[in-house]
């Protein structure tokens, strides 16, 4: 996310060559416009209708009551290039300069009329906010002060008695309502900003969701496959291997193990399919019984080629589908680690349902292995991080325990509280 950037100084605001280089783009809607009024587009069509109507307003006022000689045609000249000339700014947008001298002649103009017909003072306000609109505040402050001067000074002309407020008033409230309308500048610039910010760190949120969602995608496809059709392809190895070696002192139990490990290949493959559509094994599929899912762990006990015993503790209770599969591929998973590390001579599989949770243990007799350094096999620790990962993803606990020489005990277990 980029930091949140602080407002501009006034001492960079104060001279033109410092703050050219420096305008936000929340803060220019015309090329060579910076005031703090800037973004009001539309407020264009509404100042310059103010000003043609006071302009004409203080022309007929000038006219009727100082009659029509060389003074007077010189305020209507004035008056009618002020009115024709405001109306100029947005017809030539593209030269950076523009703006600029355009307010700065609406100003002089507007002076020359004021000096001479103190009623033309009124156009100040109209004149004020295109100042507003174009000039940067330090600018733009200076020029409404001197504005409120020549207004003061008009009217004092003409005044029958000199009166300081005339100055005093209208040059405190012209620098309040500067002052202020900076100050809602400033913070709507801000509030624009945390949007902007807010926006950004939104968007960066949704691009972490996806980036987690799809490392979650790839691990749960790794723990998967790495627990069912890696146990399955490693069953095949072994089948494979002992028909080779009895292909010819006994033909017909060669024939058996090649006929298993096609069996066992086609499960893989409507496994590796159930896997990439996460669905429930195809041993489970269907089941709202819970009955199915001893026979699916008998299953993957004759199929891991090792001596397995499974045993069944407790009256079976029905399991909601993705923890009978967790259940399952736990047990697949755990068997591959057996074959694969532990050089076993036997393993127990134990499933047992208790009033509050479902627990499976599977238990070998093999080398074992000093807790901590799982890390040093990289298949084996895939394996156990993976039944971990699995196991709490659902609301369970896996937990491993091994001495070396002694054998290795797997166990996970799921609460039944929300399952019956």
């Amino acid at each position: 996310m980029r930091p949140v950037r602080d407002s501009r100084s006034d001492d960079a605001e104060d001279c033109p060559s410092l703050y050219a280089g420096r305008i936000m783009a929340a803060q220019t809607d015309d090329k060579g416009v910076r005031g703090i009024l800037a973004p009001s587009t539309r407020l264009d069509r509404w100042l310059q209708l103010v000003l043609v109507l006071l302009v004409v307003t203080c022309a007929v006022r000038y006219v009727d009551r100082h009659g029509l000689g060389p003074t007077g045609g010189l305020v209507l000249l004035g008056a009618a290039v002020l009115g024709f000339a405001y109306s100029t700014r947005t017809a030539i947008l593209g030269w950076l300069w523009w703006p600029t001298a355009w307010v700065v002649a609406m100003v002089l103009i507007w002076a020359a009329l004021t000096i001479v017909a103190p009623s033309f003072a009124w156009c100040a306000v109209p004149v004020a906010f295109a100042v507003l609109r174009v000039l940067p505040f330090a600018w733009a402050a200076a020029t409404t002060v001197l504005m409120t001067l020549v207004v003061a000074g008009s009217w004092w002309r003409i005044a029958e008695a000199p009166d300081p407020t005339l100055v005093a008033g209208p040059v405190g409230i012209a620098l309040v309502t500067v002052i202020a309308l900076r100050t809602m500048r400033q913070e709507s610039d801000a509030r624009k900003r945390l949007l902007d910010d807010l926006s950004e760190a939104l968007a960066e949120l949704a691009e972490e969701q996806h980036r987690s969602g799809v490392l979650a995608e790839r691990t749960r496809l790794s723990r998967e496959i790495h627990d069912s059709v890696g146990q399955g392809l490693s069953s095949i190895n072994l089948l494979l291997q002992a028909a080779e070696q009895e292909w010819d002192r006994r033909p017909a139990a060669a024939h058996d193990h090649v006929h298993t490990a096609a069996a066992t290949a086609r499960d893989g493959l409507d496994e590796v399919r159930r896997v990439v559509l996460d669905l429930a094994p195809a041993e489970l599929a269907g089941d709202q019984s819970g009955t199915a899912l001893p026979e699916a762990l008998a299953r993957a006990a004759a199929q891991s080629g090792l001596d397995v015993a499974v045993r069944i503790h407790g009256d079976l209770l029905p399991l909601r589908p993705e923890v009978a599969a967790a259940l399952l591929r736990t047990a697949r998973g755990a068997l591959a680690n057996v074959r694969e590390h532990a050089e076993a001579a036997r393993v127990v599989v134990t499933l047992t349902y208790q009033e509050d949770e479902v627990l499976l243990d599977v238990r070998d007799d093999g080398r074992g292995f000093v807790q901590g350094q799982v890390s040093a096999s990289p298949l084996r620790g895939q394996g156990l991080r993976g039944i971990r990962e699995r196991a709490e993803q659902l609301g369970g606990r896996a937990e491993v325990e091994s001495t070396v020489g002694e054998g290795t005990t797997v166990s996970v277990r799921f609460p039944l509280g929300t399952d019956r």
